[in-house]
């Protein structure tokens, strides 16, 4: 039986409150519902895993630390002599270093210099910390009030042999990648990467070093695109400016969707003439939906084509950003087998009245700051327009005002994501 492909519902207007318009939290929840993660997996060294995503748990095939060790550059000792009051004097018997342990036994009333990471000595259990002692020569003066078992780090107690200290899904970091390397690990299983291929539509459009006619103007969507994705650690394929042509779009989209797990497109899914997108997919592939009650990124279009997820983004340069962060970034994550997480979100003060109707999400851009009290605050970037792209370029953060939200005045708490949040690891 052929399936039957849903045909797309033409809007009566592009008004702001436009009933088939999606609420955001619905959009997002159809992304997370319909997109499944990537098969294939690969083993990797150890350095070329950074930023890949852990396809299988990694488990410690050891304990972390691998034997009790000093916390502390101090002495070790028998928490049995230490003394509860005065001074005991204890006698030096030699030294420990990380790496060079000492090779004897700590009886009563010795010690053993020791440096920090080395391994406690057989017979000590307690390290006094070298500035709370005198010493003089082999003697060694330790006051009472020390704890027993005080400035020792016991073996596993990091990580235990056999604990789970990555779980599948977990993108490798720096952090995490020296993790692994805490562990005596060479190589681990991970995720093939994805194959994503993006292109712009318009005959507007020109790529960077030609000349401008009239009406022309240059297309920038296509670097921030690959800024994004390249951070993002994908196999790229750019596919240039494709015209508003449905022959030549076609094309497009059926060889992307040849030898790419995602197709990105930017432009072309409004409701003008000339915005084929589309209609393409819908007769290509499989639509989910394509408007979200946003702003700025109203138009988005969302679906398949063959085995591909595709991703029809507006054309106006904010419109791509704010979209791509709160959308199509956390599907890529999802469909690369990444777990994942909300992004960092908190409420702080506005020192800028903000402009909003209800009906819609609004992504504006701020600026987070710390005020001459020490308090952190935000403020706008000023216009808010969804080819503003400097905007975002001034911005350190996305202002998120929620959909049946009015007009914000300054003094009013609200919602912001950092970029640090959701642009980096």
């Amino acid at each position: 039986m052929t399936e039957k492909k849903p045909a797309i519902q033409q809007p009566a207007s592009c008004s702001d409150h436009d009933s088939s318009a999606l609420p955001l939290d619905i959009a997002w929840q159809r992304i997370v519902t319909d997109i499944r993660p990537l098969q294939g997996v690969e083993r990797v060294s150890m350095r070329q895993a950074l930023g890949r995503v852990l396809a299988e748990p990694i488990r410690s095939p050891l304990n972390v630390p691998a034997h009790d060790n000093s916390a502390m550059d101090g002495y070790a000792l028998r928490a049995a002599d230490l003394p509860e009051h005065g001074e005991r004097a204890f006698r030096l018997v030699g030294a420990a270093f990380a790496g060079h342990p000492f090779a004897g036994q700590v009886g009563p009333g010795e010690c053993v210099q020791i440096m920090t990471g080395a391994p406690i000595p057989a017979g000590a259990d307690t390290v006094v910390i070298q500035e709370r002692v005198r010493r003089d020569g082999d003697s060694v003066q330790v006051p009472g009030g020390e704890q027993p078992g005080q400035n020792v780090r016991r073996a596993g107690e990091d990580l235990a042999e056999g604990q789970v200290v990555l779980e599948a899904g977990q993108r490798i970091g720096p952090a995490e990648l020296g993790l692994l390397g805490s562990l005596g690990l060479v190589e681990v299983a991970v995720w093939r990467r994805l194959r994503v291929a993006f292109f712009s539509t318009g005959d507007e459009l020109r790529s960077a070093g030609s000349p401008l006619a009239a009406g022309q103007v240059y297309d920038s969507n296509r670097y921030t695109l690959y800024a994004m994705l390249q951070r993002l650690g994908v196999e790229l394929t750019d596919m240039g400016v494709i015209a508003d042509d449905p022959a030549a779009l076609e094309r497009a989209f059926t060889d992307a969707a040849s030898f790419a797990d995602a197709i990105i497109s930017s432009g072309g899914v409004s409701v003008g003439e000339a915005d084929h997108v589309k209609q393409i997919l819908a007769r290509l592939g499989r639509v989910n939906f394509w408007q979200i009650a946003i702003r700025p990124g109203r138009p988005l279009a969302f679906g398949t084509i063959g085995r591909a997820y595709f991703f029809g983004m507006p054309g106006n340069p904010v419109s791509v950003v704010a979209t791509w962060y709160q959308f199509v970034q956390p599907a890529l994550r999802r469909l690369m087998g990444q777990r994942l997480e909300p992004p960092l979100s908190f409420r702080v003060r506005t020192v800028s009245d903000l402009r909003k109707r209800p009906g819609r999400t609004e992504i504006q851009r701020g600026i987070l700051e710390r005020d001459a009290s020490g308090e952190l605050v935000v403020r706008s970037t000023g216009p808010q327009g969804s080819g503003i792209l400097r905007s975002v370029s001034m911005a350190n953060c996305f202002i998120v005002l929620p959909h049946d939200r009015g007009p914000v005045k300054a003094g009013e708490m609200v919602d912001v994501q950092p970029f640090e949040g959701i642009m980096g690891w």
